[in-house]
C-alpha cells in the first residue's frame, strides 16, 4: 500500500514544517523516533513552567526544519552539498537526541553507568544503518563528528548549531521566558563557510550577541533554575534507591524494561543490541508509573521521594557562592536521623549537596568565527564590543545544599 510520505507537521514555533524525501519519512515513522513523543525535552522543568511539557520528538523536528534552512542558505551562498549530504545532515539532526532516557538525564545518573545520551543515539543509528541498508552510513561519520566536511559536524555540533538554535527557542516559547527568544531564522541567514569552517556574516554579529545572552539566561533562570533542578536530583535518587532495593531482593512493582534496567549493571562495554532493544521500550510514563506504585512502598527513602515528586512538596534548595560546609549537612542528616529513627546512608538520600556551573560561551574549544567585510575571520570576543561578551566565557560555578523542610 502507497502513501503519501511527503507530509507536513504545523509547528507552533516555525509553522509548517515539510518532510524532505522518503528516508526520513521513514525514520521519523519508526518506533525508535516515535518513542520521543513519550520523553520530555526538559526534564522535570514543568514543576516550575507548567507549559514545558514539550518533547523530543518536537525538538528533534524543529532542529530538522531549521537544517533545510541552513542547507538552502549554504548553498545559494555558493557552498556546495550534494543529494547525499544534504539527506545525511536532515537524519543525523533528526536522530541526534535519539539516545535520551526518561525525563531527559536523570537516567545518566542512576540506573545506567557511565553511558551518555549520546552514546545510546549512536548505537540505535547503528541499528537503523543496518535496517535502511546503510542509507545512515554518512549520517553516522556526520554524527561522529569524523566526515571531512568540518563545518557539516559544526552544524550539528558546535555553540551555534541547529540542535541549540532550536532548543532555545522552544524551550523559550513553552516555558514562557522571554529572554531567551532566539532569532534562529536570522542567525542562519547570516551563515557562510570559510576554509570549511562554519562562520557568521559581520551583519550577523548582533544576533550572535543576542544568542549567547539568551543561552546565559535561560541556564539560570530555567535549565539550572533551584527548582527543576532539586526535583531531577530526586528524581535521580529515587532510580538509585529502587535499584539499590532490586539489587537486596525487594521486590518493586514497575513495568519489564525498567524492572531490567533495576536488575542489571549496565554500562558502555556490555550496552548490546538486547539492552538496546529494552532500552526503547522505555520512556517517560514508566518512570511516573513506577512512582506512583512506589509512593505507597514500605521502604522510608523510597516511598518518600516518591511522593516528595508525586506531590510537588520539594525538599528546600539553598544556591550559595561558597562550597558547602560538611558541618551543614550533618546537621541537617542527624536531625533526619533523630526524628525517624534512620541511618547516615538514608539520611544521605534526604540530605546532600552539589554545584552548578554556566559558561554561555566556549572561546577555547569551537568558537563562533565572525566572517569580516575584510574577509578575515575572527573570533567573536575579538569582534565584539558588547562588555558582557567576555564575562560570558567565564564558568560562573554556584553551589547548593539540600535538605528536608520541617515536615516530610
Amino acid at each position: 500500500m502507497s502513501s503519501n510520505k511527503l507530509k507536513i507537521f504545523n509547528d507552533p514555533i516555525y509553522g509548517f514544517i515539510t518532510i524532505p524525501n522518503r528516508l526520513v519519512f521513514d525514520l521519523i515513522e519508526h518506533r525508535y523516533f516515535q518513542r520521543l513523543r513519550r520523553i520530555s525535552q526538559m526534564g522535570m522543568s514543568y514543576l516550575v513552567y507548567p507549559g514545558a511539557h514539550h518533547t523530543r520528538f518536537h525538538h528533534a523536528l524543529g532542529s530538522m526544519h531549521l537544517m533545510q534552512k541552513a542547507v538552502n542558505v549554504l548553498r545559494f551562498k555558493g557552498v556546495s552539498i550534494s543529494e547525499d549530504e544534504e539527506s545525511a545532515l536532515y537524519v543525523t539532526i533528526l536522530l541526534h537526541d535519539m539516545g535520551h532516557g526518561p525525563f531527559s538525564h536523570a537516567m545518566e545518573h542512576s540506573i545506567v553507568d557511565g553511558i551518555s545520551h549520546e552514546e545510546i543515539s549512536l548505537a540505535f543509528m547503528e541499528k537503523l544503518n543496518v535496517e535502511f541498508n546503510g542509507n545512515l552510513t554518512t549520517a553516522i561519520e556526520i554524527f561522529k563528528g569524523k566526515y571531512p566536511r568540518r563545518f557539516m559536524c559544526q552544524l550539528i555540533s558546535s555553540q551555534l548549531d541547529m540542535d541549540r538554535a532550536d532548543y532555545l527557542k522552544r524551550d523559550s516559547f513553552y516555558t514562557g521566558v522571554a529572554e531567551g527568544n532566539i532569532n534562529s531564522e536570522r542567525l542562519i541567514t547570516m551563515l557562510n563557510v570559510v576554509d570549511d569552517t562554519l562562520v557568521i556574516e559581520e551583519k550577523g554579529i548582533y544576533s550572535v550577541e543576542k544568542f549567547l545572552i539568551a543561552r546565559r539566561f535561560m541556564y539560570w533562570q530555567v535549565y539550572l533554575h533551584k527548582t527543576g533542578l532539586v526535583a531531577e536530583q530526586i528524581l535521580t535518587r529515587v532510580l538509585k534507591r529502587a535499584k539499590e532495593l532490586v539489587k537486596q531482593g525487594v521486590e518493586l512493582d514497575c513495568s519489564a524494561p525498567l524492572q531490567f534496567f533495576l536488575k542489571n549493571d549496565i554500562n558502555i562495554s556490555n550496552f548490546d543490541e538486547e539492552r538496546l532493544e529494552v532500552f526503547s521500550r522505555l520512556d517517560d510514563y514508566d518512570i511516573v508509573s513506577a512512582m506512583k506504585a512506589w509512593q505507597y512502598h514500605d521502604d522510608f527513602v523510597l516511598s518518600n521521594l516518591c511522593e516528595i515528586i508525586i506531590n510537588r512538596d520539594l525538599l528546600r534548595i539553598k544556591i550559595k557562592n561558597q562550597s558547602i560546609k560538611q558541618s551543614s549537612l550533618k546537621t541537617h542528616q542527624e536531625a533526619l536521623i533523630e526524628k525517624y529513627n534512620i541511618t547516615r546512608d538514608e539520611a544521605k538520600y534526604f540530605v546532600f549537596s552539589g554545584q552548578i556551573s554556566n559558561q554561555a560561551y566556549q572561546s577555547s574549544s569551537n568558537q563562533i568565527n565572525i566572517l569580516l567585510k575584510s574577509g578575515k575571520t575572527k573570533d567573536i570576543i575579538k569582534v565584539s564590543d558588547h562588555l558582557n561578551l567576555k564575562a560570558l566565557s567565564k564558568p560562573v560555578t554556584k553551589y547548593y545544599i539540600c535538605y528536608p523542610k520541617k515536615k516530610m
